[in-house]
């Protein structure tokens, strides 16, 4: 490229996200004149392994969760070394990142810093280039057919998203039998709507979670599966056919001195119990996908669970944290089949997509997902174009933050020439 492609500047904001705190917006300028701005977004329930989030600590400023910290990283340091630098070669523009932080969990300047910055850079070359985010995330990807992936939306959630009112984190529907982006839209919509009448029904509370779930409180998980259900056949839609659930179990949350705590149904469950628990969900309901059924590091559990439950889609998020290394563990010891693909817990564009990749080479699917903080920025639709991640957590279909990646990737699914990727029906 010529010096069209090169940082002029990086300049970084303190800005908010979806549950109003701090986050970390960035934007960088390049000296032919193109811009691109990209923000950090935040996890509530958060693996140990996750990428470093810098905050500052003051309780007089936000109540400690301030980042003026990364903001300044960003403008002083990440900017000289930066600067200059050319903005289409992602990959050095990411290791220069990461051996300034000199850290392997991003700890000195803070993945909220290095984040965005990695992210702006991205949209900056792609402006440069004149292609669509997902065309040059295709292109950093070694991807030549990028594909719409199969929404996954939050109905009815609990956990750390929404006061611990349910143990579970998220009961969310899975169209797998939409033949299209547009068709799986309409129905997790019909789902959604179908959902608020049925809490209504039987005077549940119809309370907005951090993701835009609706929070009714249920004291069993299997009084908040009956409602999905209830819900898919209100909808017109036929459960385990043309819709499936998808379980978000978020279990290190639920981790207390060895023992799982469904604290709403006074039980602890050992990690052979829980492993039950989910095999039984999964052969009474319509269950396709479980999510962070365990511990992040109880890797034995992981690969019992994986082997017992054939043809579903065990789901790691805590447990990878977007991480090659640990994604190339779990590949070994056949520890889960999907990896949940977050960028905030890597820190960086390019070191997620080598986590994609990773993971494909181990066979395992992957699921690009937002956090439970989030902003307007809709970065994620076009990554999960862009690698044809196959399916994607957004949030559910309420709030301007979820919307805004849902509208993007409408956008991008009037290029005819990008296909609609069914749900592999392996992990159906």
């Amino acid at each position: 490229m010529s010096a069209a492609t090169n940082i002029a500047s990086v300049h970084a904001r303190q800005v908010f996200d979806s549950r109003g705190r701090p986050t970390v917006e960035v934007e960088v300028a390049l000296q032919g004149g193109a811009v691109g701005r990209a923000s950090a977004p935040s996890g509530a329930s958060t693996g140990r392994h996750e990428a470093h989030e810098l905050r500052d600590g003051d309780p007089s400023a936000h109540v400690g969760r301030g980042v003026q910290k990364a903001v300044t990283a960003v403008n002083s340091e990440i900017t000289r070394t930066l600067a200059g630098k050319d903005a289409s070669n992602q990959p050095e523009i990411d290791a220069l990142m990461r051996a300034l932080d000199g850290t392997e969990s991003l700890d000195r300047l803070g993945a909220n810093a290095v984040l965005p910055t990695s992210l702006a850079v991205c949209r900056a070359s792609a402006s440069a280039q004149a292609m669509p985010l997902y065309r040059y995330i295709a292109l950093l990807s070694g991807n030549g057919n990028p594909s719409m992936p199969m929404p996954m939306v939050n109905i009815l959630s609990g956990g750390a998203h929404a006061t611990h009112g349910m143990d579970l984190q998220d009961f969310l529907v899975a169209p797998i039998g939409a033949r299209s982006f547009d068709e799986a839209l309409r129905m997790v919509f019909d789902v959604r709507r179908a959902a608020d009448k049925v809490l209504a029904r039987y005077g549940l509370p119809t309370l907005l979670a951090d993701e835009g779930g609706l929070s009714p409180g249920c004291k069993r998980v299997t009084d908040a599966l009956d409602l999905m259900v209830e819900a898919m056949q209100t909808a017109g839609l036929r459960p385990g056919r043309d819709a499936a659930i998808a379980i978000d179990i978020a279990a290190s949350g639920l981790f207390v001195a060895g023992k799982y705590e469904l604290r709403n149904e006074s039980v602890r469950l050992s990690s052979g119990d829980m492993i039950a628990s989910v095999l039984e969900w999964r052969r009474s309901y319509p269950v396709m996908s479980v999510e962070d059924a365990l511990h992040e590091d109880d890797w034995d559990g992981w690969s019992k669970l994986t082997s017992a439950a054939v043809g579903l889609q065990v789901v790691g998020d805590d447990l990878f944290a977007t991480n090659v290394a640990r994604i190339q563990k779990g590949i070994r010891i056949g520890a889960a089949n999907t990896v949940l693909i977050k960028l905030n817990q890597n820190g960086t564009l390019s070191g997620t997509l080598d986590a994609m990749a990773q993971a494909r080479r181990g066979g395992f699917a992957t699921i690009v997902s937002a956090r439970s903080g989030e902003t307007e920025d809709s970065f994620i639709a076009d990554l999960a174009v862009g690698t044809s991640a196959g399916q994607i957590k957004i949030g559910s279909v309420r709030t301007s933050e979820r919307m805004a990646k849902y509208n993007q990737l409408v956008r991008i699914g009037e290029d005819m020439s990008v296909s609609y990727a069914i749900a592999r029906s392996d992990k159906k």
